[in-house]
């Protein structure tokens, strides 16, 4: 219950202390090896000892040792004469504790699990064998975690960043929300979503991803469409599309063969430009073309007019 003994500052175990909250009970610790600030309380131990089982003999069935324990303290022990008191103890609890007694709990405490999860570039945090996803700005950092059957809680400090359902060992809750804009579907490995990005870069890129991808286990060649997007950001989406029309014309569904004729046409024409074979021309113009674009005219000029700027 006690982690670190102090005589100022104790550290209850954060099960226990949850537990005291949700019972309200007041958990007031004693100082170390300084027996009698609690005597009353220890000087029960050996008297249970001695005279509730000592040489008895108990079978294992759980349920008459109970109902003995039970027997004992409301017939021997609670009836008794105290020795301090000289009061009977069943009659000062019926007359003076018990109408000051919270109602028994109905529902067994759930107890939690506390452990101190560090955030991993992937977003998640690891709580009893599963993973669970946090905000991107978290990573790096170590938190409190508490799980309990339902639920597991995420701390910084004693600010409450992610609540997540509880999972079971070896499965993971991601929230989408935790990435940053644009990233949720590659880290959530998002069939659709690269195939919808494929096609943004051109009709033959999207074709060729959705045949990369259209087989029965399409995850294990998401990295091959992610090498392919990377490659309309190298070499342009341009000359990715003409190379991809040209392999699904053969039925070569490959990326590393599209990446391979990529860097042959690159060293090729770095090599023309090294020997002058090939000449980079400027620009024909230097202004944008939107500059040379004639000025529209209201309605329409008659012949011979002012407008028209004819003679007759």
């Amino acid at each position: 219950m006690v982690i670190r003994a102090s005589k100022t500052d104790p550290t209850l175990n954060r099960a226990f202390r949850d537990y005291t909250e949700a019972r309200k009970i007041f958990a007031d610790t004693a100082r170390a090896r300084t027996p009698k600030d609690k005597a009353r309380v220890e000087n029960q131990v050996p008297f249970v000892r001695e005279r509730c089982f000592a040489g008895e003999v108990f079978t294992a069935d759980l349920g008459a040792i109970r109902r003995h324990a039970e027997t004992w303290c409301r017939d021997v022990a609670g009836a008794r004469v105290h020795g301090t008191t000289r009061q009977v103890p069943r009659e000062v609890y019926e007359r003076d504790e018990l109408p000051h007694m919270q109602p028994a709990p109905a529902t067994t405490f759930d107890v939690p699990h506390w452990c101190d999860p560090k955030v991993h570039p992937d977003h998640h945090v690891q709580v009893l064998k599963a993973l669970y996803s946090v905000p991107t700005r978290y990573i790096g950092k170590t938190l409190d975690a508490r799980a309990d059957r339902s639920s597991v809680r995420l701390y910084l400090g004693t600010e409450l960043i992610k609540m997540h359902p509880r999972k079971a060992a070896g499965q993971r809750s991601t929230d989408p929300k935790d990435f940053p804009p644009g990233k949720a579907p590659w880290a959530l490995r998002d069939v659709d979503a690269v195939v919808r990005s494929a096609r943004e870069q051109g009709a033959n890129v999207g074709a060729f991803v959705e045949r990369l991808l259209g087989g029965p286990v399409p995850w294990i060649k998401l990295r091959q469409a992610y090498g392919l997007l990377r490659l309309c950001q190298l070499y342009g989406q341009d000359r990715v599309n003409a190379l991809c029309a040209r392999a699904l014309a053969f039925e070569v569904i490959d990326v590393r063969r599209i990446e391979g004729m990529l860097k042959d046409a690159r060293r090729t024409e770095d090599a023309a430009v090294a020997t002058g074979r090939v000449i980079a021309l400027p620009a024909r113009f230097a202004r944008d073309p939107s500059s040379f674009a004639t000025r529209a005219t209201v309605g329409d000029a008659a012949p011979g007019s002012a407008q028209d700027g004819g003679d007759r």
